[in-house]
């Protein structure tokens, strides 16, 4: 059961890391990190086709990967 759930947390980890490398950058350097908060808070800018797509992935599998790293933990014997 163990190997099972630690093999299971490492593809959720390597397609985590896929993800999120995947998806585009929301700001422009430095400037972008200052500011791009502000838009992107205040603004009306919504996500759409892939980004959308991407994003929901990430939110899933950060999920899975919380939930099997509790697992992980509590079925070390």
């Amino acid at each position: 059961m163990h190997a099972l759930i630690v093999t299971l947390l490492v593809i959720v980890s390597i397609a985590l890391i896929a993800v999120v490398l995947l998806q585009s950058g929301k700001s422009a350097g430095l400037s972008g990190a200052i500011s791009g908060g502000a838009e992107t808070l205040f603004g009306k800018q919504k996500a759409r086709g892939i980004d959308l797509i991407l994003h929901r992935i990430t939110i899933v599998l950060s999920v899975l990967f919380f939930l099997l790293a509790l697992a992980v933990s509590y079925f070390k014997i």
